[in-house]
């Protein structure tokens, strides 16, 4: 015979069960972000953590650290609440490692944190990214593709490509056609600064596995995630990941007041490093973006609080408590008891 659960604690928890049966408890979810060395980087993921939680934020951000991260960094992102997990990192051949930038061939490890199926979706932020409103919603796009922001082809940086050369980009596809005679025209390419990405096993091993045959390319990981997910991606607007290169190269597809989520990867942008003197970096825009930037950052009250951290295990525990509970009503061994009265 099952058996009755006859505490007070339980028997008060079971009187909520019927409610929780119609409203199931959301999956686990987290935004994701990637740091290693021990640079000033932990400053960016600080702000971003802080800004998350400044635009409230229900999901907390893990941080992958690579093993190079050193102990009072990591000390650093746990009093601001982040979720630390470290991780091994990726390389490719060590005699193919020209790309773009020199520390992109560190990139590789973000590959990693398709392993971290404790959440059934992610959403991925670099270290200079900035989150000024909530976008929690895009853990509810439909399940099954990657979701990423297009990028912009008109930078230096891609001057070793046909689009660059004939001044062709996706973000202004009628202003210069793509030839025939280059054939077809490239499919759509995402920034992978940001991104929605559901963790998986399978994917992981399917994406270590083709990395160890697929020649690195400039634009290392970047490059291999717009290969590896070319047919499952799906576009998103420009106010999810705004490239400090849109205000200047295509203004009119962007506004920087809108902006939900910026990224200051522009030679010169890093907030915590801005000096003004590079290349676009006296822009107003820029350096009202640079000044949003360090609001967030020297924001006192937007720092994680012990408090916080006390609610959020008691909700953990309490949650855990309740699902247990309403599996056992649905499977038809709890009943109903009166908690008795305090009196």
């Amino acid at each position: 015979m099952a058996p009755n659960i006859t505490s007070n604690r339980a028997a008060t928890v079971t009187a909520r069960v019927p409610a929780l049966t119609k409203a199931p408890i959301p999956p686990e979810r987290a935004y994701v972000t990637f740091l290693a060395g021990n640079g000033d980087y932990v400053k960016g993921v600080v702000g971003l953590a802080k800004g998350l939680r400044k635009v409230k934020s229900k999901y907390p951000l893990v941080v992958a650290v690579l093993p190079d991260v050193p102990e009072d960094h990591r000390k650093i992102l746990v009093a601001q609440g982040c979720i630390v997990k470290q991780i091994e990192p990726v390389l490719p051949p060590e005699n193919q490692t020209q790309f773009a930038m020199a520390y992109y061939v560190i990139n590789y490890s973000k590959l990693r944190i398709w392993k971290f199926v404790e959440y059934s979706k992610m959403i991925y932020l670099d270290g200079d990214i900035q989150v000024f409103d909530n976008i929690d919603h895009l853990f509810d796009v439909e399940d099954g593709y990657f979701y990423a922001v297009m990028d912009c082809f008109c930078e230096k940086t891609w001057s070793h490509t046909p689009q660059y050369k004939i001044g062709y980009c996706q973000q202004c596809p009628d202003k210069v056609e793509w030839p025939a005679h280059l054939g077809p025209k490239p499919p759509l390419y995402f920034n992978a600064g940001m991104f929605v990405y559901e963790p998986n096993l399978s994917t992981y091993y399917q994406l270590l596995a083709t990395f160890k045959v697929t020649p690195p390319t400039p634009f290392a990981e970047q490059d291999y995630l717009n290969m590896f997910f070319r047919d499952i991606y799906r576009p998103i607007p420009p106010i999810y990941n705004l490239v400090m290169a849109m205000l200047w190269r295509h203004p009119e597809n962007v506004d920087a007041e809108k902006a939900k989520v910026v990224h200051y990867c522009a030679a010169g942008s890093k907030p915590w490093r801005f000096t003004g003197k590079e290349e676009n970096m006296d822009r107003e825009d820029i350096k009202k973006l640079v000044t949003k930037w360090w609001d967030i950052y020297n924001d006192a009250s937007l720092d994680y609080s012990i408090g916080e951290a006390e609610e959020a295990e008691e909700e953990d525990e309490q949650r855990g408590i309740e699902q247990f509970l309403a599996a056992l009503l649905e499977a038809g061994v709890v009943h109903y008891i009166s908690a008795p009265s305090a009196a």
